[in-house]
């Protein structure tokens, strides 16, 4: 097995999370290169990053209408990717313990799509924004991560992280921590990237939040493109002797499930029983 298989076999059955930071890797790759080349041939733009980075003017967007999305995997600093990454890997697994990866995934685009639209519409209603709507543009998967950790934070306010030298700290007080860091850097610098982030993190609110805990109308058709339809099956033999019967263990297994998932939310995973932690560990392999 050559290197280009074994990376495709890797990329194939690595999880969401994985696979999202693999792709982030292999665009920044990309834009390495192009920047070495652009160097050695003297050229002062770097057209990757033009191709892929959202532009705050909505005629430009117009003409690049992709990059609505494209931006939320293009980074062009090393930090920047470094922070990102790490902050998708410890919040993407944390919200695979409560979500299905397709969930994760709709979160990361629809907050990368959300933050884009705010990007845009900041640039071309805010005065003080206007005048440099033209040269700026958007790129980096914070809008994405933000949509994700404001989900989860608001599906498990009261969960605990613990760390160092502080002990423990619940997952609602680190998303106003979160959200109020991008809110008091606006006028700092990089406003329209602050706006995204608060974009993409009102995204992951409202996702959670409308219609107690559901996916809004809106989001229903994305997820579809996500999920695999059902073949109905066809009876071709029916016994006299039995009825069907209703999934009823199939329901009760889920009030279960939405028992200690309520349970989690209110005082934290460390609360539970040892029956309630395998039993739901052995539902999620289900």
């Amino acid at each position: 097995m050559n290197i280009l298989d074994n990376l495709k076999y890797r990329f194939k059955h690595a999880g969401i999370v994985e696979q999202l930071i693999y792709v982030n890797l292999a665009v920044f790759l990309l834009v390495f290169v192009t920047n070495t080349f652009g160097f050695l041939f003297q050229s002062k733009t770097n057209f990757l990053v033009e191709w892929l980075a959202l532009p705050a003017n909505f005629d430009d967007f117009i003409v690049k209408p992709w990059t609505i999305i494209t931006y939320g995997f293009l980074h062009t600093s090393f930090l920047h990717i470094l922070f990102n990454l790490i902050a998708l890997f410890y919040i993407g697994h944390l919200f695979q313990q409560y979500f299905t990866p397709k969930q994760l995934l709709s979160f990361y685009l629809l907050g990368t799509l959300f933050g884009g639209i705010i990007f845009i519409a900041s640039y071309n209603f805010f005065p003080a924004l206007q005048d440099v709507a033209h040269n700026s543009v958007l790129l980096g998967a914070s809008a994405g991560i933000s949509a994700i950790f404001i989900g989860i934070a608001t599906y498990i306010p009261n969960y605990e992280l613990k760390f160092p030298l502080i002990g423990f700290v619940k997952l609602w007080v680190l998303a106003c921590i979160w959200i109020a860091i991008d809110i008091i850097q606006i006028p700092a610098g990089n406003a329209g990237g602050h706006l995204a982030h608060l974009g993409g993190a009102l995204l992951g609110f409202f996702y959670v939040r409308s219609a107690s805990n559901k996916e809004l109308d809106i989001f229903k058709s994305i997820n579809k493109l996500f999920s695999k339809r059902e073949r109905k099956l066809k009876t071709v033999y029916k016994s006299g002797n039995k009825t069907p019967k209703p999934n009823v263990d199939k329901t009760r297994n889920q009030e279960e499930v939405d028992a200690i998932l309520d349970k989690i939310s209110k005082s934290g995973y460390d609360t539970l029983s040892k029956s309630e932690k395998e039993f739901l560990f052995k539902q999620g392999k289900n």
